[in-house]
C-alpha cells in the first residue's frame, strides 16, 4: 500500500505548482460516471466551410476555481453513425480513457477550420480534469458525441488524445484500438523494470511492471534522482523507486 503521508505530501506539492486552464471550444458530450447536460450545441458546418466551434462561456467549480480542460489520456474508438431520414446527418461517437477518476463533463473540440486539403476531420477528445494529484485508481472511460451537419465536406475523421489518435478513414464506419495494459492501480510494491531492461533478478512476472506496459506519459524518479522541475500534468505517471527499484510511490500528477 502507498503511504498515505507520501502520497499527501507529494499532491500537495504538485497542488501549489498548478496551472489552470480555461474552457474553450466544446461540443455536447456523455460519460460513463458524469452525464453532460441536456441539449447538444452542434457543429455548424455548411459546405465547403468545414466546421464552425460552439464556444460556451468559461466554466468553473463549486469553490469557483476555472475549469482545467486537459486531453483524456487515451482515445479508444471513433464511431460515425450516419441518419438518412430527412437531411443526411453524420454523428461522430468517440470513447477513451481517462488517466485516474474524477474527470468530468468529457467534451469533443474540433481542431479543424474550413475545408482540409486531406478531407480528414481532427477532433480533440477533453474533459475537466481533477485540481488535484491523483493516486492511481484505474483508469476511467469517457464518452462523447460530435454532430455534423448536412453537407459537410469531410471523408473521414481524426480524433486525437494526449498519448494517441485514432483515424476513421470512410463514414459511416468504426474502428478501435487495443487500451494501454497497465493502469498502475496495483504498482506499489513491485519492481520496475525500464524498457529494453532483463527483469529483475529472483522476481517472479507479477512482482514486476514494465515500462513497456505503462503509459509513454511516464516520469521515474529514481533513488539517486532529484525532482528538477515542478510541472503538472494530469495524464502523466509518476513513480518514485527505492534503491532496490521497487515503486514507493505512483501518482497521477
Amino acid at each position: 500500500m502507498m503511504k498515505q503521508s507520501s502520497v499527501a505530501a507529494l499532491a500537495i506539492l504538485v497542488a501549489c505548482v498548478a496551472t489552470v486552464t480555461g474552457g474553450s471550444a466544446f461540443a455536447q458530450t456523455d460519460s460513463g460516471k458524469a452525464r453532460a447536460q441536456a441539449g447538444s450545441p452542434r457543429a455548424e458546418t455548411p459546405a465547403k466551410e468545414g466546421a464552425v466551434p460552439y464556444e460556451p462561456p468559461p466554466s468553473a467549480d463549486p469553490e469557483g476555481a476555472p475549469a482545467q480542460w486537459q486531453p483524456v489520456l487515451m482515445v479508444t474508438s471513433v464511431e460515425v453513425i450516419r441518419s438518412t431520414r430527412g437531411s443526411e446527418l453524420d454523428i461522430v461517437r468517440v470513447r477513451g480513457l481517462t488517466s485516474t477518476d474524477g474527470w468530468d463533463n468529457p467534451q469533443v473540440v474540433p481542431l479543424t477550420k474550413g475545408a482540409p486539403l486531406d478531407g480528414m476531420l481532427d477532433l480533440l477528445l477533453v474533459a475537466q480534469a481533477p485540481s488535484n494529484a491523483m493516486e492511481p485508481t484505474g483508469f476511467s472511460t469517457a464518452d462523447a458525441v460530435f454532430v455534423l451537419e448536412p453537407g459537410h465536406p469531410y471523408k473521414g475523421i481524426r480524433v486525437h488524445g494526449a498519448t494517441n489518435r485514432v483515424a476513421l478513414k470512410v463514414l459511416p464506419g468504426y474502428t478501435e484500438v487495443a487500451p494501454i495494459r497497465n493502469d498502475c492501480a496495483k504498482c506499489v510494491g513491485k519492481y520496475f523494470a525500464a524498457k529494453g531492461a532483463a527483469m529483475p533478478a529472483g522476481r517472479a512476472a507479477a512482482e514486476v511492471v514494465r515500462e513497456t506496459d505503462l503509459p509513454t506519459t511516464l516520469r521515474v524518479i529514481k533513488a539517486t534522482d532529484g525532482i528538477g522541475k515542478l510541472e503538472t500534468d494530469p495524464n502523466r505517471l509518476t513513480l518514485m523507486l527505492d534503491e532496490d527499484g521497487r515503486i514507493e510511490i505512483a501518482v497521477w500528477d
